[in-house]
């Protein structure tokens, strides 16, 4: 379908809200009426000419008393598609009779098999029917839906000279009209549109990044595909009509299987109709939360390809996840055996609780062949977040650390900002599989694309710009030559890690008894402590003592002798009442044995370094560590693996600073063309006076 008939398309029907729904639903809730009703229309084209036909074996096997079931099998025989409608009437004939619009459109909706009525109730469309007939609108509703000036059936219309008038509509055409009308619609409720589906161009990048490597692999058989952010559907279309082309051209047949899961109601409805459209199995696409809902946990995919919500909550889906007790992960999804971790201990992959983007990347590498030559390959849109947010330890890097150190990914291109409908931020493609080629293996390719875009006449939504075939071509080409170029950096997967180390220095204290002191400690201690005051001034009077492990032997000692016994609690309150820190007193030693002695660390001066895996710990904290705090040490119980991608700093581009003589120049040259205007306004005033 060309540019002039698709806008032609989502003009009239754009219209037709304007026209036909003005003063009677606010413009925000045009798409509640409007998107069912192209859905409709749509489904109404497509079994217009077996009408006759479907309705005559309806009649036959009512009359024959054979149930429903028999209807349910036989009728999408003869309708051509998975979907049918055994009512009397089609759009267009609900118009010959007026006065009963209501009542037979209500006939016309009851009369469609449950898959479409699964779509009627995502819709929510029924419940808008009350409104449009008491405000007289049904009947031109339907009216403008059926006008000859628009075609949205997959045939053309031609004239009695046999000369095409109106295009048929394809399947791919039908779902860029739904997705232009919701863009739309979601930009005058103030809504965004990208959450629902991805630009076309972006999704054909993808397929290219995950199918065009293994094009020679491609064997006549039947392969799945899954979207677990499924939208509209618009990922599922391109892919299979990807893959189909590519079988053909090497004399391979292919059957595609597609499966996928939306939360949202609305885009559920259109992606689920799109199937239908195409005689697809209505089931292979879910209605729930993939996070929490995992409708195909026993099944493993050829292909997945996603473009999951950024920065969107997922604590409303924990309960799912999480024990009663919200302590263990229940999910396993999300908690998996890792190498590297202490025997019973399993990795967490669950990211903080504000951003969920992530966990659709791991749904998708649960569900990885394992067992066949191809393996799987996943291509998924993340914003910035997912490269770097967490520190080692957290959520986010155990899943990127999951992901390299099991050398899944293979790639991730940074795309130019504004692409998106509803985000003008950065945003990344990861590719990933489990079958990687012998020259990508222990390798990581970034290539930055920002550049790499052609300005839109007109912006769509936020997007202002988009990928030409020509970008699309350039950005597959780099990703398969995988070579270090000024677009292109190859990193071994080490050069992602770090060890955060944490470095610790002594606790050093003095003790001192003052006035002050003695006052705050009988403010917190109980009177069965107060004879203590006595012993701690025979034993240290006011002097002030730079070694705590001294006194501390000292009291004991002291107590002991006197058979006073005191709990920790006790001790803790006097040291802590008459102790302060002092960076010139002596350690306070924790523990000491024959072979080391282990001081007490101040939490306070407790800090963490990131080391690159591929460096000795012990060489950087020798050279970056001991030169200026000599005292400190290495925690080695608290050392953790982590890892990050920081695209910005790998694409760097220093730009130097212009030099004081161009400055100096540009200033004079200003003052110069100030000078003159301030001459004119001035012989401008005194000519006037």
């Amino acid at each position: 379908m060309n540019h002039a008939t698709h806008n032609t398309i989502v003009n009239f029907i754009w219209k037709i809200a304007d026209e036909v729904l003005r003063d009677v639903y606010v413009r925000g809730k045009y798409r509640d009426v409007i998107l069912p009703m192209t859905v409709l229309r749509r489904l109404d084209c497509l079994l217009e000419p077996t009408k006759d036909q479907v309705l005559e074996l309806y009649q036959r096997l009512e009359a024959g008393n054979f149930g429903d079931k028999a209807v349910a099998q036989q009728l999408p025989r003869l309708s051509g598609y998975v979907f049918y409608n055994k009512s009397q009437f089609t759009l267009k004939s609900l118009l010959n009779f007026p006065s009963q619009i209501r009542e037979n459109f209500d006939n016309y909706l009851d009369g469609f098999s449950d898959n479409v009525q699964e779509i009627i109730a995502k819709f929510r469309f029924r419940n808008q029917l009350e409104t449009l007939e008491e405000s007289n609108r049904l009947y031109s509703l339907i009216n403008k839906f059926t006008d000859k000036e628009i075609n949205l059936s997959s045939e053309p219309v031609k004239n009695s000279a046999g000369e095409i008038i109106h295009e048929g509509l394809s399947n791919l055409g039908i779902g860029s009209v739904f997705e232009e009308l919701i863009r739309k619609f979601n930009e005058e409720n103030n809504e965004e549109a990208g959450e629902h589906f991805t630009p076309r161009d972006i999704i054909q990048l993808m397929v290219n990044l995950i199918f065009l490597p293994i094009e020679e692999q491609i064997q006549s058989g039947t392969y799945l595909v899954y979207d677990d952010a499924c939208g509209s559907g618009g990922m599922l279309t391109e892919s299979e009509a990807f893959i189909q082309e590519l079988a053909e051209k090497t004399g391979k047949k292919v059957k595609i299987e597609l499966y996928g899961q939306e939360v949202n109601p609305e885009t559920y409805a259109i992606c689920k109709s799109d199937m239908l459209i195409k005689g697809r199995d209505p089931e292979k696409i879910r209605f729930a939360s993939t996070i929490s809902n995992d409708y195909f946990s026993d099944m493993q995919f050829d292909f997945m390809l996603a473009n999951p919500p950024y920065g969107k909550s997922w604590s409303v889906d924990q309960d799912a996840i999480f024990d009663g007790k919200k302590k263990e992960v229940k999910d396993p999804r999300f908690a998996v055996e890792h190498p590297g971790l202490p025997s019973g201990e399993k990795l967490n992959l669950l990211p903080r609780s504000s951003d969920g983007q992530l966990l659709f990347l791991v749904n998708m590498l649960s569900k990885m062949k394992q067992s066949t030559a191809l393996g799987s390959r996943i291509a998924i849109v993340h914003n910035g977040s997912a490269l770097f947010t967490g520190e080692a330890g957290s959520g986010e890097s155990n899943i990127r650390r999951w992901i390299i150190e099991n050398d899944w990914l293979e790639c991730i291109i940074g795309l130019p900002l504004n692409m998106f409908y509803n985000t003008p931020i950065a945003t990344y493609i990861w590719v990933l599989s489990n079958r990687k080629p012998e020259h990508r293996k222990g390798k990581v390719q970034l290539i930055d694309g920002t550049k790499w875009y052609g300005k839109l006449r007109k912006n769509l939504g936020k997007k202002n710009c988009e990928l030409t075939q020509t970008d699309i071509n350039r950005i597959t080409k780099t990703f398969l030559a995988f070579e270090n170029t000024e677009e292109s950096k190859l990193f071994d997967n080490e050069d992602l890690g770090y060890h955060k180390i944490t470095v610790d220095r002594p606790l050093r204290l003095t003790f001192q008894v003052t006035p002050e002191r003695v006052k705050q400690f009988q403010e917190k201690a109980q009177p069965k402590l107060y004879p203590i005051l006595g012993t701690l001034k025979d034993l240290f009077g006011s002097e002030t003592h730079k070694d705590f492990n001294h006194v501390k032997q000292v009291l004991e000692k002291a107590l002991k002798v006197d058979e006073i016994k005191l709990t920790k609690s006790d001790f803790k309150l006097i040291y802590d009442s008459f102790t302060e820190k002092d960076e010139t007193a002596e350690p306070v030693i924790k523990k000491k044995t024959k072979e080391c002695v282990i001081y007490e660390p101040d939490s306070e001066l407790r800090d963490t370094e990131n080391v690159s895996l591929k460096e000795s710990i012990e060489e950087y904290f020798e050279r970056e560590v001991l030169p200026h705090i000599p005292d400190a040490w290495i925690n080695y119980e608290k050392t953790v693996r982590g890892y990050e991608i920081s695209f910005t700093k790998y694409f760097y581009k220093f730009k130097p600073l212009r030099s004081l003589e161009e400055i100096a120049a540009d200033i004079f040259a200003l003052e110069s063309e100030t000078e003159g205007v301030l001459r004119q306004i001035v012989e401008g005033e005194e000519v006037g006076r």
